[in-house]
């Protein structure tokens, strides 16, 4: 069950999952102890997210290691808002490229970038990166900055 503190509600960072096209920043430690960081495009699905990564990145390593991370998904024009939290990853293989397909619909959308087309290329291996968060904290400085103020669309 994931503890929900912050700015918004459950269903308002549900929301802001869904429709916010940013990626993920996730941080986890590599087999050293040292912290790392990687970047991803994700999506939201029954309460989790879900990310997809090529099979021999180093982050698959990392988190095959030590499956707790924790995250950032926030804007990066003002007024900031976001989330950050903590969980837990699965990792399971996305052979079909379900996962990936998906996100390319969402970040790109469409398969017919040549990013899209090597990215689903046939001799590419592709693990499915499941985040079940343990805590969220949200934040939006839409009052204190000003809505409008500058603001892409993510």
């Amino acid at each position: 069950m994931t503890d929900f503190r912050g700015t918004w509600t459950e269903d308002e960072v549900e929301e802001f999952l869904q429709e916010a096209t940013i990626p993920i920043r996730i941080a986890t430690r590599r087999p050293d102890d040292s912290p790392w960081l990687v970047t991803l495009w994700y999506r939201y699905r029954d309460g989790a997210l879900e990310c997809a990564t090529g099979a021999n990145a180093d982050v698959v390593r990392f988190l095959r290691h030590d499956p707790e991370v924790a995250f950032d998904i926030s804007t990066n024009d003002v007024p900031y808002r976001g989330i950050r939290g903590n969980g837990t990853v699965e990792l399971s293989s996305d052979s079909d490229k379900t996962v990936l397909r998906d996100l390319i619909e969402r970040y790109l959308g469409g398969t017919g970038s040549p990013l899209a087309r090597r990215l689903l290329d046939d001799d590419r291996d592709e693990v499915r990166i499941r985040l079940e968060p343990r805590a969220v904290y949200s934040w939006d400085y839409s009052e204190r900055m000003g809505k409008g103020t500058g603001e892409k669309s993510e």
